[in-house]
Order: C-alpha cells, then structure tokens, then sequence
C-alpha cells in the first residue's frame, strides 16, 4: 500500500522556520523523484520544488528561491522541505508528491500557516 505521509507543518510568525516531512511506503523510493506542492484556498495547485530520485538535481519556484530547500534520505524514505524566512504568502497546504514516469502519488497535505 503506498503511502506519502505529511508532517510538520504548523503555525509560525513572519521571518520564522519549519521544516516538513513527507514519510514514504509501499513503493521504491529511490526510483522516484519528489516534490513539493501547495495549495491555497482559491488557487491553483503550484509547484514549490523538485528533487531528483538520488537527490543530485534539484529545482525551486522563483518565489520560494534563497529560502526553501529540499533534501531526501533515502535510508529514511523521507524527503524534507526546509523553509526559512517564511512570509505570510507561503501560507498554504503543502502537499508531497512522488514521480516516476506516468505514476504519480500524492499525499493527504500539511497546512502551514504564516501569521502575527
């Protein structure tokens, strides 16, 4: 059974951190790349980043550029997204995503708030 499993999200202020996780099963995780994903209420679905399956290539939106990383363990299953000097935009459902070819797996999200 696959499963993407998101966490770490949360609320923050301004200029503050969080770093999420996306835990994998049931399928083999070096063979896919990852991604990250958000969604705010009223919009579409946008692409925040990219990380190739054995991590050597990695790609960024230009609005999260310079704050964002992403990073995977393969030993773990997991890929991470670490997010600095976070602004209310980024307020959003953060949703990982798991690419190999035509298949594509999803996870439930994890609702980051950036607030005062």
């Amino acid at each position: 059974q696959v499963q993407l499993v998101e966490s770490g999200g949360g609320l923050v202020q301004p200029g503050g951190s969080l770093r999420l996780s996306c835990a994998a099963s049931g399928f083999t995780f070096t063979m896919y790349a990852m991604r990250w994903h958000r969604q705010a209420p009223g919009k579409e679905r946008e692409l925040v980043a990219g990380i190739s399956s054995f991590g050597g290539v990695t790609s960024y939106a230009d609005s999260v550029k310079g704050r964002f990383t992403i990073y995977r363990d393969n030993a773990k299953n997991t890929v991470y997204l670490q997010m600095n000097n976070l602004k209310p935009e980024d307020t959003s459902m953060y949703y990982c995503n798991a690419a190999h070819g035509s298949t594509l797996y999803w996870g439930q999200g994890t609702q980051v708030t950036v607030s005062s």
